[in-house]
């Protein structure tokens, strides 16, 4: 079973209302904000981390990039380094590389959330495509991942 429908399945069984939208193939998160019309502060990007305690994801918005420094810092780790591009096939094999949604709980992975991210109403974000995309309310999401909301993330330089 592919990605979309287990997340589809969890947000009905809550009775989230979300949309979810087809767009042309994108690759960066930065990419699915124009593609959908979004400001890059509303669209985030899952990156998978290997830590002391196994992996992880650290979500932020797209308009960030991850301090690995700061991560580090605030989980009180040893050692951090991103997941290869093997490990990500390896861990999510029911989506395209890159494309997994911010839910750790159908991955059985802890989720890291920026601070940033929490300030939002709304985040839209892959959902195992480069093409899908599902918007909820933080709330909702923050409900259902149960993501622990810590300050990891800078904005990105252009």
């Amino acid at each position: 079973m592919a990605i979309l429908p287990k997340l589809r399945d969890l947000l009905d069984q809550h009775r989230v209302e979300y949309p979810h939208h087809v767009h042309p193939l994108v690759y960066t998160a930065k990419e699915l904000a124009s593609a959908e019309h979004l400001p890059e502060h509303e669209v985030v990007k899952t990156v998978v981390f290997l830590g002391d305690n196994g992996f992880g994801m650290a979500v932020l918005c797209a308009d960030c990039m991850v301090d690995l420094f700061e991560l580090r810092s605030a989980l009180g780790l040893t050692r951090l380094r991103l997941a290869t591009e093997t490990e990500l096939a390896e861990l999510f094999p029911e989506c395209e590389l890159g494309a997994m949604p911010p839910f750790g709980n159908l991955f059985g992975m802890a989720v890291f959330v920026d601070s940033r991210v929490a300030g939002e109403e709304f985040i839209a974000f892959n959902a195992g495509t480069h093409r899908d995309v599902v918007i909820l309310r933080f709330k909702d999401y923050q409900s259902l991942a149960n993501p622990e909301i810590i300050h990891f993330a800078r904005f990105a330089t252009a």
